[in-house]
């Protein structure tokens, strides 16, 4: 389920980031959205926990799948560093913005709560990933809570991985991707085939234990629940 590229190796945290995620999400953004449509359990019932009137963020909201978990009495605004999915939100009538998790567009302790749900492991080195930890508390006020999701190294589906491998290039496959043959036609114009495309996301896979101890490491903040959900682990944690 991975593919190791050597030539990563030589790239810039932000570049492999850029190649592998931002490029990536892009491009694959339709086919993505149609494959995420149901909420996660966790993720539910800590959204529906809320108190009537809260305001929130989701910082690399994707699709859009949990902004609309909760409508009327509590208002959720999305960000995503992929213009395509913040598209794809905007058609399905959302709140949402194009922004990099490493510098959120909003004020200090503007929101009850956040959510990033599958976003940090795509940062590629431990001091971008406690940045991005450190945005997602940092637009919380005092007393409010975040929710935060990562894969889990140590998965439980059809996923299975190198244990001694944290970071990882995983495939995405489009079926029927639309590409261009090198034959033209009479026009000038190039024709277009379908083939399945393969696409490779930049991943660190967070082992048991590390998602609460970054949060630990960033400070601000205390763990008020931790566990294992759909292959991935998670935190909730209630800002100083």
């Amino acid at each position: 389920m991975k593919e190791s590229i050597p030539d990563t190796l030589k790239l810039s945290a932000a570049d492999k980031e850029e190649q592998y995620v931002h490029q990536v999400y892009n491009k694959i953004a339709s086919h993505f959205s149609d494959t995420r449509f149901k909420p996660w359990p966790v993720i539910e019932r800590y959204l529906r926990g809320l108190p009537s009137g809260s305001i929130g963020t989701d910082i690399g909201c994707g699709n859009g799948k949990y902004l609309g978990v909760r409508t009327g009495d509590v208002f959720i605004i999305g960000t995503d560093r992929s213009e395509s999915l913040v598209d794809i939100c905007s058609q399905r009538q959302f709140e949402c913005m194009v922004s990099d998790g490493l510098d959120l567009p909003y004020r200090a302790d503007a929101f009850d709560f956040s959510i990033s749900i599958a976003v940090i492991h795509h940062f590629s080195s431990s001091e971008r990933r406690a940045k991005a930890v450190s945005e997602i508390l940092r637009v919380v006020r005092s007393g409010g809570t975040v929710l935060i999701f990562a894969w889990a190294l140590e998965q439980n589906g059809r996923r299975k991985f190198d244990l001694s491998n944290q970071d990882v290039l995983v495939p995405w496959v489009v079926p029927g991707f639309r590409t261009h043959k090198g034959e033209t036609l009479d026009n000038n114009d190039q024709k277009q085939v379908a083939v399945d495309k393969v696409f490779h996301r930049y991943y660190h896979l967070f082992r048991e234990g590390e998602l609460p101890a970054l949060l630990q490491q960033v400070g601000g903040c205390e763990i008020i629940e931790s566990g294992y959900d759909k292959d991935n682990w998670y935190v909730i944690a209630r800002k100083f």
